[in-house]
């Protein structure tokens, strides 16, 4: 089986050549985007090479705190970027968004560490540091939408959540429905995914491992793994990101206070 064909400069400058062609379409179209695109492409080029090389000396070193210390960079990094898509005037939503991250990030890696993959050791780089990176974008979409579907609809549902308060609703009672469909809304991502994985698209799990040389029956396994493995991580951080917001949009006696 043939290995992994190397990427050399003059290879990735003709994979730059594509941006080029792109931004060089935008103008042509008119659509100004050739700026953000020829930023996207300097920032997506410093950052990888950037995460390249650190990523291989963690690695290499294969420490349990060096390897940590990195998910939880990136953990706080998406808790950040799904508040500030929620909302910037709640101030208790970044350390909810956070612990819901961690509780996802954490019970999803344990099961899957400790009975699936079952490496040598619990803190093997290759497979924990991946692994954190795929479940913390997912979770972080998921933590966005469903708290900004949620907020918004409480926002715009005042009169009718304070109506069902007046009845004698408790505040879970009076936003029930608004809650379940912001968790089904974090969910939309991820089912359509699992719903055409393999027939529509081929994720970059897979694609990656195919590019790689490994057996695509394996490789479809591991795709498989992750699919398993985002649609209970997204599950469980929006149901916790909108329980944990229910609770702060009320305050003790029961009224809603919303900002």
């Amino acid at each position: 089986m043939d290995g992994l064909i190397q990427l050399d400069f003059t290879r990735l400058l003709w994979a730059v050549g594509l941006m080029a062609v792109a931004i060089g379409l935008s103008s042509w179209q008119q659509l100004g985007l050739g700026w953000s695109l020829a930023i996207a492409t300097l920032r997506t080029i410093v950052q990888l090479v950037a995460v390249g090389y650190f990523l291989a000396i963690v690695f290499a070193w294969r420490n349990p705190l060096a390897v940590l210390a990195v998910i939880l960079v990136m953990l706080t990094i998406a808790a950040v970027v799904a508040r500030n898509r929620i909302s910037k005037k709640l101030s208790r939503l970044l350390p909810l968004i956070w612990a819901s991250l961690l509780a996802s990030t954490a019970l999803t890696l344990a099961y899957t560490s400790l009975l699936v993959i079952r490496p040598e050791t619990w803190y093997e780089p290759r497979y924990l540091v991946p692994l954190a990176g795929i479940i913390l974008g997912n979770a972080m979409n998921a933590a966005s939408i469903a708290g900004d579907r949620l907020h918004s609809t409480m926002q715009n549902s005042r009169v009718e959540i304070e109506t069902h308060l007046s009845l004698g609703a408790t505040p879970k009672q009076a936003i029930a429905n608004y809650r379940r469909e912001a968790v089904k809304a974090g969910l939309i991502p991820t089912l359509n995914a699992m719903m055409v994985v393999g027939i529509v698209t081929l994720p970059g799990i897979i694609t990656g491992q195919l590019l790689s040389g490994v057996n695509p029956l394996d490789a479809a396994l591991y795709q498989m793994l992750i699919m398993f493995i985002l649609a209970f991580s997204t599950l469980l951080t929006a149901i916790l990101v909108t329980y944990g917001l229910s609770r702060q949009c009320f305050n003790s006696a029961a009224q809603l206070v919303l900002p």
